[in-house]
């Protein structure tokens, strides 16, 4: 989930061009979406955009705009099509502080008619600053929590889950029911479809292996913890064997309703920790509602400790 440096960290000290709209069917300005997302990853240790703002933009569903900097893209917003809108964007590392921030969004607002949530990746002092002069207040935490390095699951205490990989194409359905009801408070999570599913799977990252399904003893899916490893902010472990710029994230883990409070999200957490051992990734870390106590409570009791705060904002009313 779900996931930036939304509101910029820009401030109005020189005129900015008019945002333009992002088409993404132009290999252009697909290539330069992508160099700008490694770049702002690489400066703000985290990418700024959701996995979910990004697929619905490459399919149509979501909308974008561009402003340039020398010639060259070095802002992008991406919003939803319909109210209440919801949008992300950032600006270029070098390109910040140059009024660009400021004119995305401001073409945010006026696209939305003032009806907007916006979420500051980060909680950095400019965001909370260009915020603050749109009238947007916060109305969303979401923490995102590290472990480093990543702790072998038998020195911590819970009952073991079986698990298996999730096999795609068979467990589809099953699990966006699960998924639907061990989310049906997040609008993000629980609201994810067999195409939302279908583009995480076309993704480099996703591996099967990875995607831990736990079943009772009828056979029938409780729960799952989903993990994505891909190439990151890594750790030196001082350990030639392992990968260290691998970062194994917490991706979803679920529950379903009937199984909640039996111990199995500690013991599918556990069961993640295992699977990252096995392939020797040593740092992690991972996404949760700020007011989600119970979940913050078992992520900290197994090590993960607090790394940054997402806020989202919003128009007043909104």
């Amino acid at each position: 989930m779900t996931t930036s440096s939304a509101v910029s960290r820009s401030v109005p000290e020189l005129d900015a061009p008019a945002p333009a709209p992002l088409d993404l069917t132009r290999a252009e300005d697909a290539s330069r979406l992508a160099l700008l997302i490694g770049t702002a990853t690489r400066a703000d240790g985290q990418p700024p955009f959701s996995d979910q703002a990004l697929v619905e933009v490459r399919s149509g569903v979501r909308s974008g705009s561009t402003v340039e900097f020398d010639g060259m893209i070095a802002g992008v917003s991406i919003r939803t099509a319909s109210s209440p809108f919801e949008a992300e964007f950032v600006v270029a590392p070098r390109a910040r502080h140059h009024g660009l921030g400021e004119a995305l969004l401001a073409d945010i607002l006026a696209q939305a008619g003032g009806d907007v949530r916006i979420w500051a990746h980060g909680d950095h002092p400019d965001a909370r600053a260009l915020a603050h002069r749109h009238g947007l207040v916060p109305v969303r935490e979401l923490l995102q929590l590290r472990l480093t390095p990543v702790v072998a699951p038998v020195a911590i205490p819970g009952r073991a889950a079986d698990v298996a990989a999730f096999r795609p194409g068979i467990d589809d359905a099953e699990w966006l029911a699960i998924n639907a009801a061990a989310f049906a408070d997040h609008a993000e999570q629980g609201g994810m479809t067999q195409a939302d599913l279908d583009a995480r799977m076309a993704e480099d990252w996703f591996d099967a292996g990875d995607f831990l399904i736990a079943r009772g003893g009828d056979g029938a899916m409780t729960g799952f913890c989903w993990l994505k490893i891909e190439a990151g902010a890594g750790v030196d472990a001082g350990d030639d064997d392992a990968d260290d710029d691998a970062v194994g994230e917490f991706y979803a883990v679920g529950v379903s309703p009937a199984a909640q409070g039996t111990g199995l999200g500690r013991a599918l957490v556990n069961a993640g920790l295992a699977r990252l051992v096995e392939r020797d990734i040593r740092s992690s870390h991972l996404y949760v509602e700020g007011d989600n106590t119970a979940a913050v409570s078992l992520y900290r009791s197994v090590g993960f400790t607090d790394h940054s705060i997402d806020i989202q904002y919003a128009s007043r009313g909104a």
